[in-house]
């Protein structure tokens, strides 16, 4: 796996006064949930925020050696997701995405790329991610349309688990694409869980929340485990550690003599 995902990939993630950990009771779902608006519309909320900037330390494992990475991630709400990258207090990449696409480059190899959203649907091996729905991946809110007629609803000890009652269908660029879905909630309607498994290809996304925190008025997760399986497995582990709500600047511009890598 490219070292842009290291650029664009990092979890938002708030920590401040007060962590939930969800119960380790086993899991269980046996019993169906009747009246279910309330649920979806719960979990459908539109992200209600200006901006923040995190500082995280992100792990990734693609087989190759990536040491751990400082990042600052910062997000305004529908506008941008800017990253800067730094191992061993050197720079070593940034990126920025917006609606209409992303950008980054990596010091490492010299390269920059120019991409709409289709480079980030390879890298998770998916096809439906736009702008909106990679805010909400990184936030820790439901990232994926969810439809209530399209999901059964299940109560069960750890809180509420929805499992697509057919395969859901995404189509991009003339590609369609099927998908076993499952997403696990706690009992207060933060995201535990998602799961797509590719139906027609052995590839499956994993991204597991965990430690959510309350951050000016807003139910956060601190920790992010994003994994990546298809011919090859990847895994990014994030942990966040200070946070501000404060507006910033964020610089981008392409360093001289880089090469443009091609987006296939």
């Amino acid at each position: 796996m490219k070292n842009y995902i290291i650029i664009l990939l990092a979890s938002v993630s708030l920590l401040s006064c007060k962590t939930q950990n969800a119960a380790n009771a086993p899991l269980s779902t046996n019993a169906p949930v009747a009246e279910t608006s309330a649920f979806f519309k719960e979990i459908n909320k539109k992200p209600n925020f200006q901006q923040v900037k995190i500082n995280s330390r992100v792990n990734v494992e693609t087989g190759n050696f990536i040491p751990t990475l400082d990042a600052t991630i910062y997000i305004e709400n529908g506008q941008k997701v800017w990253m800067n990258m730094i191992a061993v207090f050197l720079n070593v990449g940034r990126g920025i995405a917006t609606p209409d696409g992303i950008q980054g480059y990596e010091k490492w190899n010299k390269t920059y790329i120019e991409s709409d959203f289709s480079y980030l649907n390879n890298l998770l091996n998916v096809n439906f991610i736009d702008f909106n729905s990679l805010q909400n991946l990184l936030i820790g809110k439901t990232f994926i349309p969810v439809n209530e007629k399209d999901f059964v609803l299940t109560k069960n000890a750890q809180g509420y688990t929805l499992t697509s009652a057919k395969n859901l269908k995404f189509e991009n660029d003339g590609k369609v694409s099927e998908y076993a879905v499952q997403l696990d909630y706690a009992n207060d309607f933060n995201l535990s869980k998602v799961n797509l498994k590719n139906v027609n290809f052995a590839d499956n996304l994993e991204v597991s929340y965990s430690n959510w925190t309350t951050f000016e008025s807003m139910n956060l997760p601190t920790n992010v485990k994003i994994l990546i399986k298809g011919t090859k497995t990847s895994q990014i582990m994030l942990e966040n550690t200070k946070f501000d709500s404060s507006k910033m600047e964020t610089p981008y511009s392409v360093p001289n003599n880089y090469t443009k890598t091609e987006i296939r």
